[in-house]
């Protein structure tokens, strides 16, 4: 069932579903741990030949530029070409998943475009042609967001709880990982086969780069065998494949507040401070510091290291503290102040880029939460969605500038170039905080603070119809519009519903029909639960008893409360935005 599966995940190892042969080896088990760990190592590995190969350009900076005999603007336009097509597709990567190819399906096919990517960008290096390889980026970049929002689906359809959030802390280390190990290792696959063939040139970069496109095909196997894992589950426990849940509507666009447009513009300027300067950073190492080309790449990727194990900490801290402003402040300062130490001063880099890695990591895990505070939940699809698509589109702008820049004034224009990027991230934490402020916003609250606060406006939800902070709609809206039903509810009986709810809202039971995925529902009792979108509607027909709809987000979760005294003989019907049925 759709919404079982959504609030109790596809795999609950507490669960005794009958349709479970009970003679399953424990490995071989779609309900047991040993199982579910087998399937989240694929999992992991899902995404690391997209991670391996996305910094394939910076950990081989100097050999791209000298092989393919490109300027550091042309250079850059590897990075921009992966990120134009995200513009787009972080608005329909969830929606090719759900409505079109399906789980399995899609994460085959966008695996299948991260391998063909990489294998056109070798291509083009051995054909010595760089529009190929522009080309294999622009591909590569059609699969490689998209697969990561595939990986998080799977997560979520076979994990639940503080399992999940493990889940995606051990993701995103893999993740780091595969950065790394590119960074560190690429190159050294670069020199043997510079050995091997006696020279350098655009056929030895085209060589390793193909090497790298391995990494791709084994992602490939694994998204295969995620795929037969998901499907004998599903066929066992009788599930079906999970689903992204992402409900994107370009017209809450216009809804979006003020708070939410100032975490766009951190996120950008922010971002555009580390990715361009890890794919220029190698030289950048070697030019003003003097380390050899081993040294410049393990340096360059001590960022990815640092997050790798930091991250899922950092979260728990931010988590149990509140305080996201407080946090994205310091992250951005601490950045800054790292971009400073490395132009402006010959201290030791490695205190500058450890700096860097910790407050890149912090940033992470306290800016992206923060879209869930200050838009409501039906929304969170497009918010997301077009924060990323502006990321995107920043980050192939500014790349292609920061090459430019480099050409034309060297590194330390490139240094204060970043600087500035920073210095407006820091202006747009400072507006959001005293934003913030005015409006008595929950982002700088501390946890326990943020708790109460919703806990309090739950206790108002009945009698308020929802949030403090979202527009009220009128208790009950009549949407067919026959004869004779603006008698059929009045305004006393308005008011007597009123006092009823108040009156039996701490002790008052009520019936949820859920949604199946077949159209069909399913009448269980439960205690009353609070309603988080506050979408009302009442169908005024005569009839022996009304119910209330409360429909709840985009998982059409339904909460119904008997509300009228019995009028007439003919049946109830139910009327929602999304579907009607009869009790």
């Amino acid at each position: 069932m759709a919404e079982r599966r959504e609030y109790e995940g596809l795999l609950d190892e507490d669960e005794d579903d009958d349709g479970v042969p009970r003679h399953l080896f424990p490995l071989c088990d779609p309900t047991h741990l040993l199982h579910r760990i087998l399937v989240l190592v694929f999992m992991c590995f899902l995404g690391f030949g997209s991670y391996f190969c996305y910094d394939n350009p910076a950990a081989l900076q100097t050999q791209v530029i000298q092989d393919m005999s490109l300027n550091t603007a042309s250079f850059m336009q590897l990075y921009a070409w992966y990120s134009w097509p995200n513009v787009v597709l972080c608005f329909l990567g969830g929606f090719l998943l759900d409505r079109v190819f399906g789980i399995r399906l899609g994460t085959i096919i966008f695996s299948l475009f991260v391998l063909l990517g990489q294998i056109i960008f070798a291509a083009g290096a051995l054909a010595n042609h760089f529009w190929l390889m522009n080309l294999g980026r622009f591909v590569f970049g059609i699969g490689g967001e998209s697969l990561a929002v595939a990986q998080n689906t799977y997560a979520v359809n076979w994990f639940k709880g503080k399992e999940l959030n493990l889940v995606f802390g051990l993701q995103l280390s893999m993740a780091r990982v595969g950065s790394t190990v590119n960074m560190n290792v690429i190159g050294w696959v670069y020199g043997r086969i510079e050995a091997m063939l006696g020279s350098t040139g655009h056929t030895t970069l085209g060589i390793t780069l193909m090497i790298a496109a391995s990494t791709c095909l084994f992602s490939l196997i694994c998204a295969l065998i995620l795929g037969f894992l998901d499907r004998r589950a599903e066929k066992i426990l009788h599930k079906e494949q999970g689903r992204t849940g992402e409900v994107i509507k370009l017209t809450d666009v216009k809804d979006f507040p003020v708070s939410l447009w100032l975490i766009f513009i951190i996120c950008v300027a922010y971002y555009v401070a580390i990715f361009p300067f890890i794919g220029l950073g190698q030289v950048f190492f070697i030019e003003k510091f003097a380390f050899t080309t081993v040294q410049a790449r393990a340096i360059n990727s001590i960022v990815y290291i640092i997050s790798a194990p930091a991250s899922p900490l950092l979260g728990f801290m931010v988590d149990r503290t509140g305080r996201n402003i407080l946090w994205v402040m310091l992250a951005v300062i601490t950045t800054l102040l790292s971009h400073m130490m490395l132009a402006f001063t010959f201290w030791n880099p490695w205190i500058a880029m450890c700096l860097l890695g910790l407050s890149y990591s912090l940033l992470a895990c306290a800016l992206w939460p923060m879209v869930a505070f200050v838009v409501p939940e039906h929304q969170l699809g497009t918010a997301y969605g077009f924060m990323q698509s502006i990321q995107n589109l920043g980050l192939a702008l500014m790349s292609m500038a920061a090459g430019s820049i480099l050409d034309l004034k060297g590194y330390l224009f490139l240094e204060v170039f970043f600087i500035a990027c920073l210095c407006l991230a820091l202006l747009a934490v400072v507006l959001l905080y005293l934003y913030n402020y005015y409006k008595e916003g929950e982002l700088n609250l501390s946890a326990s603070a943020r708790a109460s606060r919703i806990k309090s406006e739950n206790g108002h939800q009945l009698r308020d119809g929802g949030p403090r902070h979202r527009e009220q709609k009128p208790l009950l809206e009549n949407k067919t519009k026959e004869p004779g039903l603006d008698s059929a509810f009045t305004h006393q009986d308005e008011m007597d519903l009123l006092e009823r709810r108040s009156a039996e809202e701490e002790h008052q039971t009520s019936q949820t029909i859920m949604c199946l995925s077949d159209g069909g529902y399913e009448l269980q009792n439960h205690q009353m639960v609070t309603d988080m979108e506050n979408n009302i509607t009442v169908n005024t027909h005569p009839l022996e008893s009304t119910v209330l709809i409360i429909q709840h987000d985009w998982r059409d979760f339904l909460q119904t409360q008997d509300i009228l005294e019995k009028r007439s003989p003919s049946p109830p019907s139910l009327s929602s935005d999304k579907m009607s049925t009869s009790i």
